[in-house]
């Protein structure tokens, strides 16, 4: 994080004349500026910035318990040195610039190797690309090394297009050979860019954080990446991958999971740390390149490969080749098959002086001049490791994936679903895992981090915690629900406030179950919740003949049949029956149908094994989406809640969706769900928005029309729906709770963010200055916690703000729910702003509480409900895009953005019947 600013030095009276400079010419009398002097621009005030605030204190209600974190703790002696930063520039012999990928960290090895005398001994800490990190300065600020590589260009040979092979090789084929092996020249420069001073990590452990602190404690992860790194680890960002099969999970498709570790090390409270955490990442299958892309494209043999797809998915992957085991990237494919594709092969003549030229296949060579045999890549394309104009052909069969390279696609819902499940380890098993690693590392052999005085223990860090009450809650009749563990039941209790289920019908595209007993249960249930379900209008089956049609065809059809049967208005409601489990390609366009063109409340099901948890988990989402309330707080229904319930407060939940992994080019999606029909905070609805790809700050949340004359950004649409739900009262308070941002974006949520809300306000009633609550709900962390000497994880309701958490900054870790699977991750949340004035108990009481509002299931969550449905908004909403040509125009709701004006797929409006409900649910 950035820290605050320094505050300005007084300023002189404002008639002060401003100080001479040293040497006044005798005729030159000073004059005085004015602000007539400059521009009108000029005169405008700055808007003030913000910055985080500090820790007000610590809270004190709970029961307190003893827990330990995966936070190791680290000693340093050596805070008087220095850590100094050298640019790093590559080049080849002949001045060009080399890549640093793959070559940077033998390239440095190297120099350190050669020119060590030159070095004073010093050793260095490698990035990976543009910087190296000594202690103590080098003998001069500026350094020019020449180093020889051997073997280096593997793919860098048999430049006259021919193949590359093996066994009795000629003249040509020899000097061939000698060409690949012999060294090759590079220059390395390092250049002198910044002295780190160590003693900005004491200060940083004072809560002073600064640009040093930061990089100081880069450098410590850089030598642990460094010390992964010679150990042969996949590098990704602060984790590293052992190349052990033991860690290797297949997830289809030639997909491998492989299990891992992250360290980095943190200034906290309790001092400085090195967190040490697993770690998960997606690598392609090692071993023959045919059997990947047989996996890869799930086809059974290699002659029903899709070779232009294959020709993208194998691009830059890194291959063996038999039997040389030589290392090529591959660049692309031979036009032709292996039998067609022909290259000028040269040998010497029988007199031994001139040199012919024939012209071969590549098949022939390799048979016939290497006699090797080939069994199946004679009528398959070669795989090419050459350049555009000079390639090198290699038979497919003889060509073997490296192990440890990444897959960078987007995974499959199966595949994800079975990273997610392969990855998951109970609480004792982690610690057990993560004990071993840290004795494996022998990070005390580390000689830079001794030159450093540091010292890592090996004891996870003992932390005191504290295990909130779980809130009561409220049901239909006033019954009181009390939540045990984190879960409470409805039996025998019926709904808060009940909705009725009329004029509906049901959909089946064509999924496999009793519809007509489904609709039984329902019916019952419902009534045993207090929900009034009338006999469906109808029953629509999907046409046979249209099974096969494309997603959006199927969903067009389909409403034909409805629009037959509805023939005077549409259905207020629709259970729609899918035929897959997970993520169905109709899920999209049927739900932009149903909420975007003719406003229909609808549930999609993919109903396998229906039981009594499963209706009632169905009636939750019916209930809700309808406008019902299942359930809620008795603090809320009693207006018990301090600050909140007394004085009219709004509460905002903000996310950012993102496309996965390798799809660069999908817009994000940006959703802000508000409470509604204060003093309830149990209700909510969203507003969602598309901008750039990967933009991560909100842009539309405060959005001028062309003529400047209306604002049609998302916050005013949120307010004026809280005005008009909430009895005509503006929220004098307003809570933000915000999802996936980092550290480093914190200053922005407060300076970007926040101003365009504050400024929507301010549209809406220039002399209207609400209170503001800023929190930032954080899940992509390492911080884990357990029970020392107990096989569960934490008990839900469980709150730490000390040790573990920052010197200086207001946040603290909350594990509302109860793990079951796995171990349990808690949310972090970081207080950015807060200027109503909370306790740190009544703030994380609050926080707890909102864990148990979410409609949709019978649990504690594990963040708060507004940022879970901001989620779920977003997520939903995006399906909208998937099978969409939507016109790239701008308009209020998408169009050119204020963060890269690219411009980007409009989302259309939800339709007025649905716009203010929990269709998200």
């Amino acid at each position: 994080m950035e820290s605050n600013e320094e505050p300005e030095a007084l300023a002189p009276p404002p008639d002060a004349l401003p100080p001479p400079p040293p040497e006044i010419p005798p005729n030159v009398v000073p004059v005085q500026l004015t602000t007539d002097t400059f521009p009108e621009e000029t005169k405008k005030t700055p808007k003030l910035k913000r910055s985080p605030i500090t820790r007000r204190g610590v809270g004190s209600r709970g029961q307190k318990i003893q827990l330990v974190t995966n936070h190791f703790k680290v000693s340093i002696s050596n805070t008087g040195g220095h850590f100094f930063h050298y640019s790093v520039s590559l080049y080849y012999e002949d001045g060009r610039p080399v890549d640093a990928t793959g070559i940077g960290r033998r390239l440095i090895d190297k120099v350190h190797e050669t020119y060590g005398s030159d070095l004073a001994g010093k050793d260095f800490a490698y990035d990976g690309e543009k910087s190296v990190f000594t202690i103590g300065a080098l003998p001069r600020n500026k350094m020019e090394f020449t180093v020889l590589l051997d073997s280096f260009s593997s793919n860098r040979n048999s430049g006259n297009g021919s193949p590359v092979g093996n066994g009795s090789p000629n003249e040509t084929d020899k000097k061939r050979m000698r060409r690949a092996f012999q060294s090759k020249t590079f220059k390395v420069e390092m250049s002198f860019a910044a002295k780190i001073p160590m003693q900005a990590i004491a200060a940083a452990l004072r809560g002073q954080e600064s640009e040093n602190s930061q990089e100081a404690l880069r450098v410590l992860d850089i030598i642990l990446r460094q010390h992964a790194a010679k150990q042969g680890c996949l590098l990704v960002r602060q984790s590293f991958f052992h190349n052990n099969p033991k860690n290797y999970v297949d997830l289809g498709g030639g997909v491998l999971g492989c299990r891992g570790f992250h360290s980095s090390f943190r200034a906290l409270q309790g001092g400085l740390s090195l967190n040490m955490d697993g770690s998960t990442t997606t690598i392609i299958q090692p071993g023959p390149l045919i059997d990947f892309l047989i996996a890869n494209q799930n086809v059974s043999n290699p002659f029903q490969i899709d070779w232009a797809k294959a020709k993208r998915t194998m691009k830059n992957l890194r291959i063996k080749v038999s039997p040389t085991n030589q290392e090529y990237r591959i660049t692309g494919l031979s036009e032709n098959s292996c039998k067609e594709q022909m290259f000028s092969l040269k040998s010497r003549a029988a007199d031994g002086n001139d040199v012919e030229s024939f012209d071969i296949t590549v098949y022939d060579y390799f048979v016939n001049h290497r006699s090797i045999d080939l069994r199946y890549s004679g009528d398959l394309p070669c795989i090419n490791v050459g350049k555009p104009k000079r390639p090198t052909y290699i038979p497919v069969e003889l060509c073997s994936l490296l192990s440890l390279q990444r897959y960078r696609k987007a995974l499959t819902v199966h595949q994800r679903s079975q990273l997610v499940e392969k990855s998951r380890q109970k609480p004792q098993e982690k610690i057990r895992i993560l004990a071993d690693v840290m004795k494996s590392n022998n990070y005390a052999a580390e000689r830079m981090l001794r030159s450093c005085g540091i010292t890592i223990s090996s004891h996870f860090t003992q932390v005191q915690g504290r295990v909130l009450p779980a809130p009561k809650l409220k049901a239909g009749n006033g019954e009181d629900v009390i939540p045990r563990n984190g879960r409470w039941n409805f039996t025998n209790k019926r709904f808060f406030e009940p909705s009725k289920i009329e004029n509906w019908a049901v959909v089946n595209f064509s999924a496999r179950c009793d519809v007509r007993g489904l609709v039984r249960n329902l019916i019952k249930f419902g009534e045993m919740k207090g929900i009034l379900i009338s006999d469906p209008m109808d029953v629509l089956e999907e046409n046979a003949q249209f099974r096969r049609a494309p997603p959006p065809v199927r969903v067009d059809k389909m409403f034909e049949q409805i629009q037959t049967a509805f023939p005077d208005a549409p259905p207020r409601f629709l259970m729609c029956l899918l035929p897959d489990r997970k993520n169905s390609d109709i899920y999209g366009p049927w739900k932009r149908k149903n909420l975007a063109e003719y406003g229909i409340f609808n549930q999609c099901l993919a109903p396998t094994r229906v039981n009594d948890q499963y209706i009632l988990n169905v009636l939750l989402k019916i209930n809700a989406k309808l406008g019902g309330l299942n359930s809620l707080l008795a603090m809320e229904q009693s207006r018990n809640i301090p600050f909140v319930s007394k004085v009219p407060t709004i509460i905002f939940g903000m996310d950012v969706s993102h496309g996965s992994p390798g799809q660069s080019d999908i817009p994000s999606i940006a959703a802000v769900v508000s409470s509604r029909n204060w003093p309830l905070l149990s209700r909510y609805r969203a507003s969602v928005r598309s901008q750039s790809p990967k933009v991560e700050m909100v842009d539309s949340l405060f959005k001028l029309t062309a003529d400047k004359k209306d604002d049609c950004g998302i916050v005013r649409e949120l307010l004026l729906d809280y005005y008009k739900s909430s009895g005509q009262t503006k929220p004098a308070q307003i809570i933000i709770f915000r999802d996936g941002v980092s550290e480093s974006q914190f200053n922005q949520v407060l300076n970007i963010e926040l101003e365009q809300i504050i400024e929507a306000c301010k549209f809406l009633d220039e002399s209207w200055s609400p209170k503001f609550t800023v929190i930032v709900a954080q899940k992509n962390h390492h911080t884990k916690f357990f029970q020392d000497g107990s096989p569960d994880n934490v008990p839900p309701g469980t709150v730490i703000d000390n040790a573990v958490c920052h010197p200086q900054n207001y946040d603290f870790y909350m594990c509302a729910h109860a793990g079951m699977i796995g171990t349990t991750r808690p949310t972090h949340y970081h207080v950015l702003l807060d200027e109503f004035g909370f306790s740190a108990d009544d703030l994380q009481e609050l926080i707890h509480s909102l864990s148990y509002v979410y409609q949709r299931s019978t649990t504690a969550i594990s963040l708060v409900a507004p940022v879970r449905y901001a989620h779920l908004a977003a997520t939903q909403i995006s399906q909208f895009l998937k099978f969409d040509d939507m016109s790239e125009t701008s308009s209020s709701h998408g169009g050119l953005t204020s963060a890269g004006q690219t411009p980007v797929p409009e989302l259309p409006e939800l339709h007025h019947n649905v716009r203010s409900s929990m269709f998200f649910c």
